[in-house]
């Protein structure tokens, strides 16, 4: 008897492994042309995202092009030892760490703002307009875009002192003041991303049970009401979620606009850590350097994940992992 359930059991095994076989033949037949379509993204992230991990050994060399990644001899941790100490340390990370803070108090609230006014207006035809013209800042240049600040904010012909100078003010250079940078760059990436922003909590409402604002309304709430406690309640893990990842950026700023709009008398503002590891990088050519400085910012940005992953975790059901 022993040996019949023995051997029943080893058909079973073989038959439920010829199954599995069968379906994944049949899955990968079906899914071929996606497969094949997947070869040229797969190879991409492989060559210009993991095959250049092995060359971040440079931030712990003296690189020399000639000499090779391999060849150029080590030299341990002396570019981060220099970049703690050197004079521009503090104020990088002021700097750049400041700029987030104030697009995260302003920029990453107005953007659900937005997208609760949007829901909110009742004609579809409407709605489509505000969104579509919201979006498409976010598809202009960055080049056009501080070309635009840049006229804008003209102290000859800018609309902004043409307009101080009808009200009795003095007009200002505001590009070479240190003070006004770190408002000039937000308010441009606020205006450029808040509406394309408004696109993940957009589709996070429209996930959200109808019937609830139905009795909602029974029940006598109002539209404000139904916005705040249906709504923002309904969206609120999608902004944990995305408030963790914006906070794990906290010391990471784009580089090509400020690189456009700054200048030797602003860098005492505007001068990030993304800034300077392109002018000591690209063209004072230290490549080790600034290399030992990416992996600094990476390395920060890491830690402040898994902090507010943490701290997410710990004060609601949302978190990352």
């Amino acid at each position: 008897m022993a040996d019949k359930f023995t051997d029943k059991a080893k058909d079973i095994r073989l038959l439920e492994k010829n199954n599995k076989r069968k379906r994944l033949k049949r899955n990968l037949k079906r899914g071929l042309p996606l497969y094949i379509m997947l070869i040229l993204p797969v190879l991409w992230f492989l060559l210009f995202y993991y095959k250049p991990i092995g060359d971040l050994q440079i931030a712990f060399k003296d690189y020399n092009p000639i000499q090779g990644v391999s060849d150029s001899p080590w030299v341990g941790f002396k570019h981060f030892t220099n970049f703690f100490t050197g004079p521009y340390f503090w104020r990088l990370i002021r700097n750049t760490f400041m700029i987030n803070l104030i697009s995260v108090l302003t920029v990453f609230p107005l953007t659900i703002i937005f997208a609760l006014l949007i829901n909110e207006i009742p004609n579809k035809h409407a709605k489509s307009f505000v969104q579509t013209a919201s979006y498409m800042p976010h598809f202009i240049s960055s080049v056009i875009v501080a070309g635009l600040v840049v006229s804008f904010l003209s102290p000859s012909s800018g609309v902004v002192n043409l307009v101080l100078e009808k009200l009795g003010f003095a007009k200002q250079y505001f590009l070479i003041k240190p003070e006004y940078f770190w408002i000039i760059y937000v308010t441009m990436g606020g205006w450029q991303g808040i509406g394309f922003g408004t696109i993940i909590y957009t589709s996070a409402i429209s996930s959200i049970d109808s019937t609830l604002y139905e009795a909602a309304s029974i029940d006598g709430a109002g539209r404000f009401k139904q916005m705040w406690h249906i709504t923002l309640a309904g969206i609120m893990p999608t902004i944990t979620l995305m408030l963790i990842m914006r906070l794990g950026s906290m010391l990471s700023v784009g580089y090509e606009t400020i690189i456009l709009l700054y200048q030797p008398s602003t860098y005492e503002t505007a001068d990030v850590i993304n800034t300077f590891v392109y002018r000591r990088g690209m063209q004072g050519t230290d490549y080790s350097f600034s290399t030992a400085v990416s992996m600094f910012n990476g390395v920060v940005s890491l830690v402040l994940v898994i902090i507010a992953n943490t701290v997410a975790k710990k004060l609601s059901d949302t978190a990352l992992w």
